[in-house]
């Protein structure tokens, strides 16, 4: 039976084409040396595939903590030449895109992490509780990494039905669109500004639009009646409700009294017990309210 020392083999947390050569670690900082075993490779612009080893390139990228040490991963990895004389790439480096990225020094795995406990907090807040744990990490690096992350994600595609409303990057200072599916509940498009130019020009790659629901904006009204003339726009339920309260406001500042004059009962009481020759007597004032 193995010891319970030897039972978690490290090299099965990364890919089978990287063969972790050593392990150095220090009071904070475990740095792994990985050397890729990959033989041949396929060229992303031309899909050809090539053996011919072009040059070798060492690459060092953070990864998830290890009780509650930093993990660094040294990587060396291997740079193809590519055979194909029609390719316009003369090398191309080996991809691990389940494991890597190419536009951060993060694997895949620590970028999930980030994002999630931005989008659960915020990137100041995901920040600080990252650099707790000993992952080298700002606010910063943070944001571009949910801004990257939301670049490579594929066009979301909407139905018939869309929903359209305003709100606030930062209070009194910019503001942006946002575009939600009626059928799913989810957001489709987040827009700049809220003066409907961006909105125009979503609507017309997005013709299959027939039903807009929106706030009272005419700017909004504008741009779905210039870009899609028949398509049903309605108010959507909070401004109704908002239409509503004013018009009942209206009618109750109308048609009843902004004061009423009640009276208590001692003054109703003294006016019961005289006589009505007493109150028929001329007087300057109403003797209900005189002293």
């Amino acid at each position: 039976m193995q010891s319970i020392a030897n039972a978690i083999s490290l090299q099965s947390f990364y890919p089978e084409n990287l063969n972790i050569m050593s392990i150095e670690q220090d009071k904070s900082v475990i740095t792994i040396h990985i050397k890729s075993k990959t033989k041949e490779c396929k060229c992303p612009s031309c899909n050809s595939v090539s053996g011919e080893l072009y040059a070798t390139h060492h690459k060092k990228v953070q990864d998830l903590p290890i009780l509650g040490k930093r993990v660094i991963l040294d990587l060396t990895l291997y740079e193809f030449k590519c055979n194909n004389p029609d390719c316009n790439s003369v090398s191309f480096t080996e991809s691990c895109s389940d494991f890597l990225n190419d536009y951060c020094y993060m694997t895949n795995r620590l970028v999930d992490l980030v994002c999630t406990l931005a989008l659960e907090t915020s990137c100041e807040s995901c920040a600080r509780i990252l650099q707790s744990m000993n992952v080298k990490i700002s606010g910063d690096t943070v944001i571009r990494t949910l801004i990257k992350r939301y670049d490579r994600q594929p066009t979301t595609k909407c139905g018939s039905v869309i929903g359209v409303d305003d709100f606030a990057f930062k209070k009194r200072h910019k503001y942006g669109t946002i575009i939600v599916d009626a059928e799913t509940h989810k957001p489709v498009a987040i827009l700049d500004g809220r003066d409907g130019a961006t909105l125009k020009e979503w609507l017309k790659n997005n013709k299959q639009v027939k039903t807009v629901t929106r706030d009272r904006a005419s700017a909004y009204a504008k741009a779905v009646e210039e870009i899609l003339p028949d398509c049903m726009q309605i108010a959507d339920r909070f401004h109704l409700h908002q239409n509503l309260m004013d018009a009942v406001n209206k009618i109750l500042g109308r048609e009843i009294p902004a004061t009423t004059a009640i009276m208590n009962e001692t003054s109703s009481d003294s006016h019961s017990d005289k006589t009505p020759t007493e109150d028929n007597e001329p007087c300057k004032k109403n003797r209900i309210h005189c002293g």
